[in-house]
Formats: C-alpha cells, structure tokens, sequence
C-alpha cells in the first residue's frame, strides 16, 4: 500500500469564547510532524450544519439537507481523525455529537484518536466518543491526551495566565505520542481492509 493516510484534526467545539483551537492547532503540528500523513484541521464552525432532522441515518438513504451532505464529502475524504473536545456536563459537546449524526457511512472502518480537556482532562467526555464511535463502526486508539488538572489551568485562560501548550508537553507529549502511534497502525490497517 502506497497511499498516504488522510488524517483530520477535528475541532469539536464551535463556542465564540472555545479554547480548542489551542490544542487543536497543538496536536495538528504534532500530527504533521511526522511526515508520513496529510493532515487537515477540519472546524466544526466552519460547517453550518442544522440539528439532524432527516428521516433516517445516511446509513439507510441519502441525507436532503445540503449542509449534510457537504460534511459527510468533506470528512468522507479522510483516513483517519483525532477528534478535540472539551467536557461538557461529562460529555461531548452537542455541536460534535451532531456533527457524528450527520454522518454514517463516512466514518465506517476508519480510526480515531482524542484530544480532550476540562478540569479532569475530558476523561468522560472521550470515553463518551469512544461509545459513539464504535455505533459508528470505528476504531479508537486506546491512547489519548487528556489534558486536566493543573495542566489545564496552567493553559486554559480560567488559570489567569494562560501558558502556551509546549509548557506542558512534559506531561502529555508521551500520550501524545503513543496516539499517534496507534492511530498510525489503525489507519493503515483500516486502509488496508477497505482496499482489499
């Protein structure tokens, strides 16, 4: 296989005042860092997307909702996905979780890692997505970056004086990387898989 894995960093968050272009923008140099992947930022708010209101999942017919289908063409593209979320009231957000019910097909046999954050590292949050993602037929890595605690509120602007992410590396790069890692062998295999 000669193919070069499509990775999307999704930015899973579309509040004015959002912090996750901090760690998303992070993860997407890290992601690109290693050279072997092409690697987009894919924003949420970049896509107007409606609450789901068609008839059924694109699992079973074709979506109306033009924004829809312009979503799932633009994440259909891709390998592969690090999905960036806060914790919402021990969730993901809802604008995410519509994103992920907008689409079926699109994510099926593909790999995903998280980049999570919040006062306990958006653990609930990504164990959350990881029960998503298997409905949607989808391999997590087992690895993540939980970003909580005092390395939250050491770059979060709720600290008072937000550091840059790098400040931290110390305690997250090594889940960083692991991710990475994994999410390398997943896509690759799930490549392979769909190709055979």
């Amino acid at each position: 296989m000669t193919q070069t894995p499509r990775i999307a960093v999704i930015l899973g968050t579309t509040r004015d005042s959002r912090f996750g272009e901090t760690p998303a923008q992070w993860i997407l140099e890290r992601a690109r860092a290693r050279g072997d992947w092409e690697v987009e930022l894919v924003d949420l708010k970049s896509f107007d997307l409606p609450l789901f209101n068609e008839v059924a999942s694109n699992a079973w017919m074709p979506s109306e909702d033009a924004a829809a289908r312009k979503w799932q063409e633009a994440i259909g593209q891709f390998d592969g996905y690090i999905f960036v979320t806060p914790e919402y009231n021990r969730s993901i957000t809802g604008a995410l979780k519509n994103a992920l019910d907008q689409a079926y097909v699109e994510w099926n046999r593909k790999a995903f890692g998280i980049v999570s954050y919040g006062s306990v590292g958006g653990t609930r949050a990504a164990e959350h997505l990881r029960s998503i993602g298997i409905e949607l037929q989808m391999a997590a890595t087992r690895s993540a970056v939980h970003i909580g605690g005092s390395d939250f509120f050491a770059v979060h602007p709720l600290g008072g004086d937000p550091k840059p992410i790098a400040a931290i590396e110390g305690s997250i790069g090594g889940s960083a990387d692991a991710m990475l890692s994994e999410l390398d062998w997943w896509t690759r295999a799930t490549m392979a898989a769909r190709q055979g």
